[in-house]
């Protein structure tokens, strides 16, 4: 494999901080690296300083002579009068790229929904992204350094992107690297073989782990059993986290590239993440029967429909995650929830001891108390707080959620956009609501962070309703999926979110081309789709696809009776033993069930 860019005892420090210091990194032919690390640690700087836009106090970085490199900041700026065709393709002529395969697969997977002669300046945020993303892809540079590409892409969008990269630097025989700071889990898993974490601990090192994010799990979980105690509540949460990688549906434990016997070992000890009985009698004795109701429920906008007669019961102890395409309704149906709005038809039935809280995607809502420090803010809130059965203090909290003693006494105004979402999620949880609304939850935080939260969300009793592009997210502290699909329906999702995805494309094949659309260009055919399934097997699997769905409704009709026999007398220790061991039988029914639906879906092509 040809070596590609290497960087040789590179050291910087700004101010009296010390991000890096001699390190040392190369990129080969086929490399396809995640860098994580803490908000501010210097993952950014790393990428720039590797892209030569910024230069290292020691050391250098050197490329191979004629590659080519190519790097998606953080920052999308177009210059003024520019179209999206200016900012993808400059002055090319239409004819020299729209006969390339390659760039009309570019074209399809990030444009298609846009008109290239659209000013750039009419484009929303998310829109922004995947232009600044497309110019970049279709020039095939040979060193890719992706910062946070998908930030503003919906599920569909990370999906693509993460095919598209593992089949143009990942392929065998394949050429050129790739180097992407994200916080998304799934992403990393799915698209790197090797991750670098820049500490930010101070001592400026980037330690190096084979593998994706979940090997890097292991290895830093194995590291840190063999250190001191000072690192051991660190190390607990890790193992925390990958037990429910080991524990977790076969479709997302297929691809973990570590030693499953190492893995086992890790966690042997380890109980599951989440005490789903347990749970459901607290949230049940905390909210009572009735939670929220959504009968027959629409909701419109000028030009179309967002909720047509939708119906959508959440009982208590219910963890729903919820996704969509953008525009679909996800931010309105959240809006329903909280009672922040009232619905065009039908009603909203909210429980008499319901206390909703909602984490909201605007982080100004701390601007009123810019003055106090995150400690105060929590501790003005509510001084203590019981999780997992423990009274912790305010300052036991922020330090919980990724604090240092220094930043939980630091005024809210000087926090990190990551602090301050962090401390927003505190400030909701410490008011003690009884149902959850979480919107884009993970926007700014690193992946420690990240984990911080699934772990406290983990042993929170309540109903919890997360909307996010997150699929690790959404599999790792929600129990079942629904998807808005844009024509006014909120449908269940058995297979979770690869059946979303598996819904949308059955849609796009199904949809004809539009006008307008960024595709093939004027007068360029598409690409031939491939040859499906036969039309009896398709039709054998849609009728099985009918069998199992039918079978999926009649055992979430008895969980939920199962669980209401359970919260109608939790102390009927006996009882409620034999109910739990039916719920055991039932949710391992519904995994392959779950399994049988994607293999059926798949043959329905």
């Amino acid at each position: 494999m040809a070596h590609l860019l290497g960087a040789d005892g590179i050291a910087l420090t700004i101010g009296t901080r010390t991000l890096l210091d001699d390190v040392s990194l190369g990129l080969d032919d086929g490399d396809r690296v995640g860098v994580v690390g803490p908000n501010g640690a210097g993952k950014s700087t790393l990428l720039r300083l590797l892209a030569g836009t910024a230069v290292p106090d020691a050391g250098r970085v050197t490329r191979v002579g004629g590659s080519r490199l190519g790097m998606l900041d953080q920052r999308d700026e177009s210059r003024p009068g520019a179209t999206i065709r200016d900012l993808v393709h400059g002055d090319d002529a239409t004819h020299t790229w729209a006969s390339d395969s390659r760039i009309r697969e570019v074209h399809a997977g990030l444009l298609a929904d846009l008109d290239l002669d659209q000013p750039a300046t009419t484009l929303s945020g998310g829109q922004r992204r995947r232009v600044a993303l497309a110019a970049l892809l279709v020039t095939d540079p040979d060193v890719l350094l992706l910062d946070e590409p998908t930030n503003h892409l919906d599920v569909e969008g990370v999906a693509w992107l993460a095919e598209h990269l593992q089949q143009r630097y990942g392929r065998p025989g394949a050429t050129g690297a790739l180097v992407v700071v994200t916080h998304d889990r799934w992403f990393l898993d799915a698209v790197c073989t090797r991750m670098w974490e820049v500490r930010g601990d101070g001592s400026g090192a980037v330690d190096g782990y084979e593998g994706g994010y979940a090997a890097y799990v292991l290895a830093r979980a194995e590291r840190g059993r063999q250190a001191a105690a000072a690192a051991e509540k660190r190390d607990n949460l890790l193992r925390k986290e990958l037990a429910w990688l080991r524990r977790g549906a076969p479709a997302r434990t297929s691809k973990p590239k570590f030693r499953l016997d190492a893995a086992a070992a890790l966690i042997a000890d380890e109980p599951a993440p989440r005490d789903s009985v347990q749970l459901t009698q607290m949230a049940a004795r905390r909210l009572g029967k009735d939670v929220l109701d959504l009968e027959d429920v629409t909701v419109a906008v000028p030009g179309r429909t967002l909720l047509d007669r939708v119906t959508w019961r959440l009982g208590p102890g219910d963890r729903f995650g919820v996704v969509g395409v953008n525009g679909a309704g996800k931010t309105t149906l959240l809006a329903l929830l909280a009672g922040r709005r009232g619905p065009d038809g039908g009603r909203v039935r909210r429980g008499k001891t319901v206390h909703v809280a909602e984490l909201s995607q605007d982080v100004g809502e701390l601007d009123d108390v810019g003055h106090l420090t995150a400690v105060q803010v929590v501790d003005q809130e509510k001084r203590t707080v019981l999780v997992d059965g423990k009274e912790l203090t305010a300052g036991q909290l922020t330090e919980r959620l990724g604090f240092t003693r220094e930043r939980a006494h630091t005024p809210v105004r000087d926090l990190s956009g990551g602090e301050r979402r962090r401390l927003q999620l505190l400030r909701l949880l410490v008011s003690e609501p009884n149902v959850l609304l979480l919107d884009e939850p993970t926007n700014d935080l690193d992946t420690d962070t990240l984990t911080a939260v699934e772990d406290l969300l983990d042993g929170w009793p309540g109903t919890l309703v997360v909307v996010s592009h997150d699929r690790y997210l959404l599999e790792r502290v929600c129990d079942r999926q629904w998807a808005l699909l844009g024509d006014g329906t909120l449908r269940d999702l058995p297979g979770g979110v690869e059946q979303y995805l598996e819904l949308r494309r059955a849609a796009g094949r199904a949809e004809p081309p539009r006008a307008g659309a960024a595709g093939a260009g004027a007068g360029t055919a598409a690409p031939a789709p491939a040859a499906g399934p036969s039309a009896a097997d398709a039709r054998t699997a849609r009728k099985a696809i009918a069998r199992i769905e039918r079978r999926l409704d009649r055992i979430a009709q008895e969980e939920t009776a199962l669980h209401e026999q359970i919260a109608a007398d939790p102390t009927a220790y006996e009882a409620v033993a034999q109910l739990d061991a039916r719920l055991q039988e039932l949710a391992a029914e519904k995994e392959q069930l779950e399994l049988e639906w994607l293999e059926a879906a798949e043959a329905a092509g």
